[in-house]
């Protein structure tokens, strides 16, 4: 007999209200927006569109070495019949030692069988694995204290979008931006092009906030890696995060039909020591126009 979606919601706000009297304090159990509450109505009326998936996130405390980790969970409609998207952060964790982390859990939730309810597994299997990744988390930090100078690496990532054209998209977008610290820009139009430069792991937080929950037609193509000696601000190519739009061609009233002007863009590119990307981006080697004008928004 084939599951339901609505099979599947039920079993995800049953889990919920488990989890929830099973971390009752305040703050242990963030509850994504309106998620809860739309599920509810979408089961009292299932005639409707989709609701958003559940999303939520726990915060885990490792006693044994006194930090906490955070459990951040989306689940798709169709979970527990499809595995759940979960990943595990804390400040206290260098890039790799979270990388590991992960790869450790996503192993364990994978081995289990479809159909079973696992949060609460996940947020035992954190509790019982994270303090290995922390102590040498803690390591690490005190060797790399020991050098005279301190060197940080600036991670930049270029991504690419069919098209970006949502208010609510690029509200999301600007706001993770400007949240990390990232520096920066976001081509609205068809093509959309995202650029974001900052800590490695800021950036990759951001690739992961805006790919999800079901963002299709988008692709990071290019990332760069700059080892820096001090400050990597001095070796950022933008100096905030921009608005960036140029005069469109095409049919304003139909959506499709909203090109960018790319001659522009890439003029933008090679004022920013990035004419490279716009043949690692589109696979075409760019010519610039006789003239073009940009305009951009300082966020």
């Amino acid at each position: 007999m084939a599951v339901t979606v609505q099979q599947c919601l039920e079993l995800q706000l049953l889990e919920v209200e488990m989890l929830l009297s099973m971390f009752p304090k305040k703050g242990e159990i963030n509850l994504d927006g309106d998620a809860v509450p739309s599920v509810q109505r979408y089961l009292r009326n299932a005639d409707g569109a989709l609701p958003p998936q559940l999303g939520y996130s726990i915060i885990i405390d490792i006693e044994e070495a006194k930090e906490k980790v955070e459990l951040q969970v989306l689940l798709p409609h169709m979970y527990p019949h499809v595995a759940p998207q979960l990943f595990a952060r804390s400040n206290a964790l260098h890039r790799q030692q979270q990388l590991q982390l992960n790869t450790g859990l996503a192993s364990q939730i994978g081995s289990l069988d479809s159909g079973e309810l696992c949060i609460y597994e996940a947020v035992q299997w954190v509790k019982e694995n994270s303090l290995p990744y922390l102590e040498n988390s803690k390591v690490s930090s005190q060797s790399a204290s020991e050098n005279v100078t301190a060197k940080e690496t600036l991670h930049r990532m270029w991504i690419y979008s069919h098209h970006i054209y949502r208010q609510e998209l690029k509200k999301k977008i600007f706001d993770c931006a400007k949240k990390l610290h990232l520096t920066g820009f976001c081509l609205t139009g068809k093509p959309g092009v995202i650029c974001v430069e900052g800590p490695p792991g800021n950036c990759e937080e951001f690739w992961r906030v805006i790919r999800y929950p079901n963002w299709k037609h988008i692709s990071c193509k290019h990332m760069e890696n700059i080892e820096t000696e001090g400050s990597m601000d001095t070796h950022r190519l933008f100096p905030a995060f921009e608005d960036l739009q140029f005069q469109a061609h095409g049919n304003y009233g139909l959506r499709n039909d909203y090109h960018m002007d790319l001659g522009q863009f890439l003029e933008f590119l090679k004022q920013h020591q990035s004419e490279h990307i716009f043949q690692i981006l589109f696979g075409v080697e760019g010519k610039l126009p006789d003239k073009g004008q940009k305009l951009c928004k300082k966020f």
